[in-house]
């Protein structure tokens, strides 16, 4: 008997910039913000009350300390720094409960991503954070390779409603076609990623990737009503979601 596929669905929440309350119901993990690219103490505490009340697994989100950009600004940080400022947010969140996962932010998500010493300085924060902890990376980047090699849990992360380069990394925000604001291109994006395994680069290049957690963006004008199709559209086309590794 062939086993379905499946998937697990996060958000990025606890930022100020979406519909929280109405989004967790439809994922089954939530990366919440540490309070370093936004988030505080009672933002935490309740984006956490939220996702336990709907079973959704809890993870931090650490970012660089950078609120008036939103975290979406690279900066150059010693490994040491680096992995101090990733430390430092999962222990915040950390401190409100039991952790699952972590994802990096932003510029700090795509950095860690194509270098392989920032992947490291994160992989090494997460490990000595909690060594069960489970890390959410970009789909075959330097951030998987170096989680593995620290001895995590390694999520592949796709993504709904952003366009891929030919060398599987996202386009960045700075160009036009980095959003796909279509929902059923979006849906379809996805199915594509589970079922085959593969997504279509700007150019046309056919990229492998490996889907075990898709990311719905919390903070877009369209987040909700795509979080509802795209929930919709898996459970119909028979793919479990489920919380990863659950």
């Amino acid at each position: 008997m062939t086993t379905p596929p499946r998937i697990d669905l996060n958000s990025d929440l606890g930022e100020g910039a979406g519909p929280d309350a109405e989004l967790m119901p439809l994922i089954t993990s939530a990366n919440i913000a540490c309070g370093a690219h936004a988030g505080d103490t009672a933002t935490m505490e309740a984006t956490v009350a939220l996702a336990r009340r709907h079973g959704v697994a809890v993870g931090a989100h650490p970012g660089f300390a950078d609120p008036a950009h939103f975290g979406r600004v690279e900066q150059t940080l010693p490994a040491d720094k680096l992995r101090q400022l990733v430390h430092d947010q999962i222990a915040a969140l950390g401190r409100l409960g039991p952790l699952r996962h972590v994802k990096p932010h932003g510029a700090l998500y795509n950095l860690a991503a194509r270098d392989p010493a920032a992947a490291a300085a994160v992989a090494d924060a997460v490990w000595a954070a909690d060594p069960g902890l489970t890390l959410f990376a970009l789909a075959g980047s330097e951030l998987v390779r170096a989680g593995r090699a620290r001895g995590l849990r390694v999520a592949e992360e796709v993504f709904a409603d952003r366009t891929y380069q030919r060398d599987g990394g996202l386009t960045p925000r700075s160009r036009p076609e980095a959003l796909i604001t279509d929902e059923a291109v979006a849906v379809a994006q996805v199915l594509r990623m589970v079922h085959a395994g593969v997504v279509r680069a700007t150019d046309g290049t056919e990229v492998a990737v490996t889907a075990d957690t898709v990311c719905l963006h919390g903070d877009g004008p369209r987040a909700l009503a795509l979080a509802r199709r795209l929930r919709a559209a898996l459970e119909q086309a028979g793919v479990e979601v489920r919380t990863f590794g659950a």
